[in-house]
């Protein structure tokens, strides 16, 4: 279907103007339109720079970043000193941003395929010609009269971008889902109903004195770990005492070894040590009779069941040990509990987070200096945090409607579906039923390489959009983010190149017919409007006399914020129910500990060379996958470092090399997530293995989602070596081992 002038330059639209950072809060006189040629004038060296305040996406958490740009070009990231949410530090994955930027691999303009899926074979179509295909399909289904047949998939994406991702797939009546590999719906249920809240509220570190966590890496990859280390920073030495830290979990993780005290339980047993704790200290009599009768029902009795000594044997502890945490948190001034992770990743997740949680309600800490701050509902209408993202029992309903042919279209944006659902899931074989897939995705990725049409999206330094936090700061607070150059293929012309993906979806609506709501052509004017209702409110971090310099206060700061707009001080506690055993499935000798890899995260930084060279903490291991295995263990079994070692669960498989660590408990081995990417640019593709493939389908049993930690694996070895890429080993080539059969790695693997 053919667009007329006022569609196409509605999808063509949205500039690049950026407000320069501010200088002492003050306001620019004007804009500047900045520029990004691909090939520089040699003659264009001025050495002036400018920085910009956008929000990173280079995970969830969307900390504000300040970043340098000279003569167009942008050349460095660094933390927001205003932004709230993480006060001018960062982390590593946000100077990462610039390589997604110039990435020798992304997708300069819309695709079709023309060879067969997963084949590679494309070629290049006008933006015209891309929207017209997608238009035509789903208006084949309007036709029909059977809108559900058309899916929706993003990642978990909230403000604006989800808004209008929202509006789209309910005006049309296509089916929704958020997609996201290591799922936050059990943490985000658990703590709806513990406090009230569907977003997570702001966990004052910096003022606790006695800080009880289970199994959430926060000091590396758990929800808003920037946030987390800073406050942990003032937790340690910004007051008159040293607080303390008790780390309880199944693997020697960063948080782990920061702590004063890691306590190594049984996996899938972290909610039966919290209920231990509550169980000790009711006993002891140190809670409030409401708070008692609230937690159980008003039958205490119960809970005896969940006494130390009754479940310390499951929990691979002494019931001592129990008795004094309980005594401790019990005894603290500020006492904190949280917890995720790998513990809600088993059968009884939801229940073992509720457990943990209700530890904060037994503490009295709820709105109260160094324990849980809730946050205000948002400042905007409509403008929410992103949702957690539907559970793999949901996705795996999903390839069952592939399977029967009621999916007939399967748009994909920023979910790699192909890569992160678990082979169980039967997701690629059964999306050859599907007639049409589409892919927003910027670069090849797992899922991308198999799509029919490609729309790419621009880099969010190119493109426009706001962030309610999902770990909040306890008051009220808009980010925003504004591309800081103008997209990198723009020179191909207003037909080819990248868009937005708001933007996109704008255009479709409007080709055909469709009434969104939002009273906007352009996705930067649907930010705009919401941003003059911010204005109309009087309030907040900018005060200005026009909207126009409010606008432009808003870029430089990177965000609005009002400290004095704060969230309810108290919160009732929910009923306990008792904890169900963890359900761990194979029939190999080692329970799987997987891992979120401080720089891929779940994989998606895998593109990125910084990414792959940035050493993980514990073992400095890099660019592959690894096994952390015991050492007397391994040393029993004739594995040593290097040693590349076949992982196996219910039939299906991975090779990684081994990497013996003392920390690691003897009937357990750890293994990171995201590597084994089958695209995904040349930094990634073929790269390691993919953890998330050989998991079995557990649920957690109240959400449904992906129990990823409640597997058994068994490691076999090879015969085969490699030296172990690490931080201090990167050498172009490998010393060969004579002794063994060695794999030749190119020089790129040493990166």
């Amino acid at each position: 279907m053919a667009l007329n002038r006022r569609q196409f330059l509605t999808l063509m639209g949205g500039s690049a103007g950026a407000a320069v950072f501010f200088q002492a809060c003050g306001i620019p006189e004007k804009e500047l339109l900045i520029d990004s040629p691909i090939e520089m004038p040699e003659d264009l060296v001025t050495g002036i720079d400018n920085w910009y305040a956008t929000s990173c996406r280079q995970c969830d958490t969307a900390e504000g970043i300040v970043v340098r740009v000279m003569e167009g070009r942008a050349k460095k990231i660094e933390g927001n000193v205003d932004y709230p949410i993480n006060v001018g530090k960062h982390s590593p994955r946000c100077e990462a941003g610039v390589q997604g930027l110039y990435h020798p691999d992304r997708i300069s303009s819309p695709l079709v395929r023309t060879g067969p899926r997963g084949s590679g074979e494309y070629r290049e179509i006008s933006w015209e010609d891309a929207i017209g295909r997608l238009t035509n399909e789903l208006q084949n289904l309007e036709a029909s009269g059977d809108q559900s047949q058309a899916v929706l998939v993003t990642n978990p994406i909230g403000g604006h971008l989800g808004l209008v991702a929202d509006k789209f797939a309910d005006v049309f009546g296509a089916r929704r889902f958020t997609y996201e590999p290591l799922e936050t719906s059990v943490v985000r249920k658990a703590l709806s109903d513990v406090f009230g809240q569907n977003s997570m509220p702001d966990f004052d570190i910096d003022n606790s004195d006695y800080l009880l966590s289970f199994g959430a890496d926060f000091l590396s990859t758990w929800a808003s770990p920037t946030r987390y280390s800073r406050g942990y920073g003032e937790f340690r030495q910004g007051h008159d005492h040293r607080g303390k830290l008790v780390h309880i979990d199944s693997r020697f993780s960063t948080t782990a070894a920061n702590a004063d005290e890691w306590i190594r339980v049984n996996p899938g047993t972290e909610g039966l040590f919290a209920l231990a704790v509550i169980q000790s200290i009711v006993s002891k009599g140190h809670i409030s009779d409401s708070v008692v009768n609230a937690l159980t029902g008003g039958d205490s009795g119960w809970l005896s069941t969940y006494s130390p000594e009754n479940v310390s044997e499951e929990i691979g502890v002494t019931p001592e040990t129990i008795l004094h945490v309980g005594e401790d948190f019990s005894h603290s001034n500020h006492a904190l509990a949280i917890g995720g992770g790998s513990a809600a990743a088993h059968s009884n997740g939801y229940a073992s987070v509720k457990a943990i949680f209700s530890l904060n309600h037994v503490a009295d800490n709820v709105g109260k200096k160094g324990g849980v701050i809730l946050n205000p509902d948002s400042p905007i209408g409509g403008l929410e945090a992103a949702p957690s993202g539907n559970s793999f029992a949901e996705f795996q309903r999903l390839t069952e409607d592939m399977q029967s042919g009621t999916v007939k279209v399967l748009m994909v944006r920023g979910a790699d579906l192909f890569y992160g659902l678990p082979d169980t899931s039967g997701f690629k074989g059964r999306s050859a039923n599907v007639p049409m897939i589409v892919s927003f995705g910027g670069m090849m990725d797992d899922t991308t390489s198999m799509a029919d049409l490609i729309l790419p999206e621009h880099h969010y330094l190119e493109d426009w959009g706001t962030d309610i936090p999902l770990a909040g700061v306890g008051y009220e607070l808009v980010g925003f983010q504004q591309p800081v150059v103008r997209p990198f293929f723009e020179d191909r012309g207003d037909n080819l190149g990248t868009k937005g993906f708001g933007d996109v979806l704008l255009a479709l609506a409007q080709v055909m017919q469709m009434d969104l709501g939002l009273n906007a052509d352009t996705f930067k004017e649907v930010i705009r409007e919401s941003a003059r209702e911010l204005y109309a409110l009087g309030r907040g971090s900018i005060n200005a006399p026009t909207f126009e310099a409010f606008w432009n206060g808003v870029l430089q700061r990177g965000g609005w914020w009002d400290v004095n707009a704060k969230g309810p001080s108290s919160a009732e506690p929910d009923r306990l129910d008792g904890i169900s055993s963890p359900v761990i499935t194979g029939s190999g000798e080692f329970n799987l500990m997987p891992f979120a890899s401080a720089s891929l995260l779940d994989g998606r930084n895998a593109s990125l060379p910084w990414m792959q060279a940035m050493p993980d903490p514990i073992s400095t291991a890099t660019w592959q996958t690894w096994v952390e295995m015991n050492h007397k263990v391994a040393e029993e079994r004739g594995i040593k470092e290097g040693d590349v070692v076949t992982v196996s669960a219910s039939g299906r498989s991975i090779t990684a090399l081994a990497m013996p660590n003392p920390a690691t408990p003897p009937d357990a081995v750890s293994i990171p997530f995201g590597q084994g990417h089958r695209d995904g640019g040349r930094y990634s593709a073929g790269r390691g293995g993919n953890l998330m493939a050989i998991l079995d389908a557990v649920h957690d049993e109240t959400t449904g989602a992906l129990a990823w930690a409640a597997n058994k694996v068994s490691v076999t070895p090879t015969g085969e070596w490699v030296r172990v890429p690490k931080f201090e080993n990167t050498v172009p080539d490998f010393p060969r081992d004579e002794h063994n059969h060695v794999i030749e790695l190119t020089s790129e693997d040493t990166h």
